[in-house]
């Protein structure tokens, strides 16, 4: 899962990148309305993780931007203002969640998976293939009832993969939704990442490589 994380607190928004990173989702974090719209307008996201009081482009302004476009991930907007006002507001301005500060992370990280699931065919809080099961939201994955003990980029190129419900993943879209915009396309990580993914799942094999095209878990 790609989450953009648009918070001029810098040390709040490093915080809940780190936080979301060890929930195994790709983050990429903007401090401001203008980055958030060049990062937007490159990337593919999931979910939009807004502050609604930025410096420069509003959160709000953001928000009405994605909302019009044609690709628009889905909006939770962060704001401390507490009044019912403000929440009418946001959803007015066509978020699709509302979360006040201070927050709950684990509420945090609740809201974004519920979110993501969104898209789409509805996806199942746990996901499953064969005797291979992955539950997001407790971070356990499970082979013949066995933990795996993955690490949060196992576990989010593994989300990944079993997300495809038996298609091919490609390289370039497993680096896209596992990965954040500092990752060096160039690099072997994710190769790396896929080898012991597949030493952890055992056998026999899960992982398919499909030669020219990328991996699947058929």
């Amino acid at each position: 899962m790609r989450v953009l994380v648009v918070e001029d607190e810098a040390d709040l928004a490093d915080a809940v990148a780190r936080g979301l990173r060890e929930w195994s989702m790709a983050v990429d974090v903007a401090a401001d309305g203008e980055a958030a719209l060049m990062s937007l307008g490159v990337h593919d996201y999931e979910v939009l993780v807004l502050d609604r009081d930025l410096p420069g482009i509003s959160g709000d302004e953001v928000c009405r931007r994605v909302v019009a476009g044609p690709q628009r991930p889905r909006v939770l907007m962060l704001t401390a203002a507490a009044g019912a006002g403000d929440v009418v507001d946001g959803f007015a301005l066509g978020a699709d969640d509302y979360l006040r500060k201070p927050f709950d992370f684990g509420e945090l990280v609740a809201r974004i998976t519920a979110l993501a699931r969104r898209d789409g065919p509805a996806a199942a809080p746990v996901l499953q293939r064969g005797d291979l099961t992955l539950d997001p939201l407790r971070r356990e994955a499970r082979r013949a009832g066995r933990d795996l003990g993955l690490t949060p980029k196992e576990l989010g190129v593994l989300r990944v993969l079993l997300e495809a419900q038996g298609g091919i993943v490609s390289q370039e879209e497993l680096l896209v939704r596992a990965w954040d915009e500092h990752a060096n396309p160039f690099s072997n990580a994710m190769r790396m990442v896929v080898m012991a993914l597949r030493r952890k799942l055992g056998d026999p094999p899960v992982i398919e490589t499909v030669r020219g095209f990328g991996y699947r878990i058929p």
